[in-house]
């Protein structure tokens, strides 16, 4: 499956549109400009994603998601490091969802919004809280956050 994500940093207060809120905790087994292999604990859930290369516009890349168990999960957490802390909240915008990130720990103070669309020319409206874009900038993906929490 591809995934098509923007990705802003977030200016204002989006709080009185958010609809829900989860507790995320993430680590990362493998990450490299090649791929990334990531296990998330949401609420009372758990994951593991593989991903893939950006593309040309960095909007675009191969994503592989699926559930494990929750116990599995806490497990290979152990293999990550610095786990990423965050509440994630999700802001409604016509048909489409903003994912807002507010980061705890070492990333206390930063909050990035991500946007998935269905075509990389998807048109959406950008609220007044949405600031600067930061879609491929590496110093906002997940898997580099994670690097700086380990030499903290």
């Amino acid at each position: 499956m591809i995934e098509i994500e923007r990705k802003f940093l977030v200016k204002g207060d989006f709080h009185p549109y958010a609809i829900k809120k989860s507790q995320i905790m993430q680590g990362y087994l493998c990450a490299s400009p090649e791929r990334t292999v990531r296990v998330r604990i949401k609420d009372e859930e758990a994951f593991i994603t593989v991903k893939g290369p950006g593309g040309k516009t960095g909007f675009s890349r191969a994503e592989f998601e699926y559930a494990v168990p929750y116990q599995d999960a806490v497990e290979m957490m152990k293999f990550c490091g610095t786990a990423i802390e965050k509440e994630r909240y999700y802001v409604p915008n016509g048909k489409l969802m903003f994912e807002v990130d507010v980061f705890h720990g070492i990333h206390e103070g930063l909050v990035i919004a991500e946007l998935e669309l269905p075509s990389e020319d998807e048109p959406f409206n950008r609220p007044d809280w949405l600031g600067k874009e930061v879609t491929g900038d590496k110093r906002y993906y997940n898997s580099y956050l994670s690097t700086l929490s380990n030499h903290a």
